[in-house]
């Protein structure tokens, strides 16, 4: 019996210091915690629950040439509550509740005031510091935000939380788009002036302590340490954004009437290389054209007969050719080996000079004259069209410039029809931009400059960095050749093919073009076609040089001068007509002087007004609201339709007369300047909202 008292005495006092030595063991641990490692886990604990995240810069503005916003970023807000007791006393919190949640309601009315009583009382009992409330909330709507109970600062604090983002956004829509570019989810697409100047454009990131709420959820710590970030700085381009609209709406109706694919249209500032204006449109529907892609820059294809003035500038270099020379161009057709080339006009042209050759943009001609003078020295001929910068790229600013594509000697693609091909403007490939950027040349002396999109970089206004044009190729052809290609450009216009656009108080000059477009695996299309007109103005004195292009064309025609000519004419008559610089001292200019500026208005006004300055007046229609368009000179007024359920269009009315549009309609107005409306915003077609703002710019 003493036995087993013994034993059990002796398991209690081994239990009893096994449970002493736990307990000591424990202790030891909790010192060593608290006083030897407490600081470094403490510090480790706090790097799990914290930690600094970036916040992105206000990206900056892309403005046009004359200061309208292209592309704004707008600041949006994600909205939370810290529904937490730490912030509020149960006292304050119960006695605003109510009014905080009717605040809600008035503001946001997808939820009604008990929902929202009832979602901000459950996230405080459930100690939420982080209940969602409404995404994408304007500036405005946060500034109402701030007024309401337990949102309002107070000794307590706040509990709103507001994130600031924003969002990318085009005020005048399609005008433009894939040149100037666009955010998408905040990202930068790899296209226009957000791409090429991204890094100026976006600005210096911020840092910003965030306190880890839940598994994924992160809340800002407004209370502790910040650094601000710098906004980025903002880019002026070159694009005047009234002509950039005339030459949008002209390329699109010409479209849209030949039920075309695709078309481009760039005008560029002749002794500089300043981009004015750049559209191009895709169908994407029945009538339908939106940006889509830039096809201008990017496509590069057979330009046709608009490369016959190159070939023509190489053979007048090389050799001793007089414009008055003759080449027998038949009866409209000739064999070049295994490739037969016509021309258009049933018969030919028989023996014809070069220069009738050119005017009259004949294939065989053109072909023939090439082929004397350069069969047995191709690669002479190839080498000078590279001399003239032809086979290169021009290194624009904007990325997605399409690589040009000579046809070479040693390729397998050539053959012994190549040459006299080349010679019309087919195996090679150049973009729309790039054949302008030649016939820029031409109007500019033989001085080959590089197309701009960008006149200057500024911070908070004050310019930082203006750009300057860039030449590439000083002289592309003698003094001599870069005179006769003027008077041949001039002579398409007075005696070729573009005898369409002869008719102006100005002369152009400039070449028309039709190319078959090539088929991968196909060959060359004989039902597809590019219709395009390239040229400058006015021919005496060149300040602009344009490019328009049509492709593929479904309603029977599909020439330069039926399709491309004519919008060339409409945009540059525009453009004529707002450059006081570029007229010459005359009468006729005086006489058109006040519908030059006042295009729009109300028609019994307008008709008295040329009247009585004793215009040539054709009057269409009967409405009230009308436009006066310039023909030669002669003004036509045609009616301009004004909707009552979509927001009309203003421009190029007196502030009078577009103050009476929209304030009948019940819309309210901010005005900017004096004069004539030069933009407004929000671009005509959008519907009509009563709290809908109109800003008008003016011209003074």
């Amino acid at each position: 019996m003493e036995k087993m008292r013994k034993t059990i005495l002796t398991r209690a006092y081994i239990a009893y210091l096994l449970i002493f030595l736990f307990a000591l063991a424990i202790a030891g641990k909790v010192i060593y915690l608290q006083f030897v490692v407490g600081d470094k886990l403490r510090e480790k604990a706090d790097s799990l629950n914290y930690r600094v995240r970036e916040i992105d810069a206000i990206r900056g503005n892309i403005f046009s040439s004359d200061g309208k916003l292209l592309a704004v970023s707008i600041p949006i807000f994600n909205i939370h509550i810290d529904a937490s007791s730490k912030i509020f006393p149960d006292s304050i919190f119960n006695n605003n509740i109510d009014s905080l949640a009717i605040g809600l309601n008035k503001l946001f009315p997808e939820y009604d005031k008990n929902e929202y009583k009832t979602r901000i009382t459950k996230a405080r009992e459930e100690n939420n510091r982080y209940l969602l409330v409404k995404r994408n909330v304007s500036y405005d709507q946060l500034k109402v935000l701030r007024t309401l109970p337990l949102f309002r600062k107070s000794k307590y604090g706040s509990g709103l939380i507001a994130e600031i983002q924003s969002r990318r956004e085009l005020p005048f829509n399609e005008l433009a788009k894939r040149t100037i570019g666009w955010d998408r989810q905040g990202t930068v697409q790899n296209m226009g002036l957000e791409a090429a100047y991204n890094e100026v454009l976006t600005g210096v990131k911020g840092k910003q302590w965030v306190e880890r709420i839940g598994k994924h959820d992160w809340r800002p710590v407004y209370e502790d340490f910040v650094v601000e970030s710098r906004n980025g700085k903002d880019v002026v381009s070159s694009i005047d954004i009234i002509i950039q609209d005339v030459a949008h709406d002209a390329l699109y109706r010409q479209l849209a009437a030949n039920d075309a694919e695709q078309g481009c249209v760039v005008l560029m500032e002749v002794e500089t290389g300043f981009v004015h204006a750049i559209v191009n449109l895709q169908r994407v529907a029945p009538g339908k054209y939106e940006e889509r892609y830039n096809y201008a820059i990017a496509q590069a294809g057979d330009p046709g007969s608009t490369f016959k003035l190159a070939s023509l500038m190489v053979a007048l270099e090389d050799n001793p050719i007089s414009l008055n020379d003759t080449i027998d161009t038949g009866e409209g057709f000739f064999n070049f080996g295994s490739r037969r080339i016509e021309d258009s006009h049933r018969g030919g042209y028989g023996r014809a000079s070069i220069r009738r050759i050119f005017e009259v943009s004949s294939n065989i001609g053109m072909a023939r004259l090439i082929h004397q003078y350069y069969k047995d020295r191709q690669t002479m001929f190839l080498d000078h069209l590279r001399k003239m910068s032809l086979g290169e790229k021009h290194g624009i600013e904007l990325p997605g410039e399409g690589t040009p594509v000579i046809n070479n000697v040693p390729e397998k693609t050539w053959a012994n029809y190549s040459l006299p091909s080349l010679a019309m403007g087919y195996e090679i490939n150049l973009t729309p931009l790039q054949t302008l950027t030649f016939y820029n040349a031409v109007a500019n002396n033989g001085k080959m400059v590089r197309p701009l999109f960008a006149r200057e970089i500024r911070d908070m206004g004050v310019t930082v960095q203006k750009f300057e044009p860039v030449v590439i190729n000083p002289s592309i052809a003698s003094v001599h050749t870069i005179e006769k290609a003027k008077s041949l450009l001039r002579g398409v216009v007075e005696n070729g093919t573009a005898k369409n656009l002869k008719e102006t108080r100005y002369m152009i000059a400039g070449k028309t073009g039709t190319a078959r477009l090539h088929e991968a695996g196909k060959g060359y299309s004989s039902r597809k076609y590019n219709a395009s007109f390239v040229g400058y103005f006015p021919a005496d004195n060149p300040k602009y040089s344009m490019i328009v292009v049509i492709s593929q064309p479904n309603m029977g025609r599909y020439y330069g001068a039926q399709l491309s000519a004519p919008v060339f004419l409409e945009i540059a008559d525009k453009v004529y007509a707002s450059s006081l610089e570029i007229q010459p001292d005359s009468d006729s200019k005086a006489d058109l002087s006040y519908a030059e500026r006042v295009i729009a208005g109300n028609r019994k006004n307008l008709l008295a007004t040329f009247k009585q300055l004793n215009h040539k007046i054709i009057n269409e229609g009967s409405d009230e609201w009308v436009q006066a368009v310039i023909c030669r000179d002669t003004i036509k007024i045609i009616s301009r339709e004004i909707e009552n359920e979509k927001i009309p269009d203003v421009i190029g009315m007196s502030a009078r007369d577009a103050t009476y549009i929209l304030e009948k309609l019940g819309l309210k107005i901010a005005l900017h300047g004096s004069g004539i409306v030069v933009s407004q915003i929000p671009v005509p077609g959008e519907d009509i909202d009563e709290k809908t703002e109109i800003k008008l710019t003016l011209s003074i």
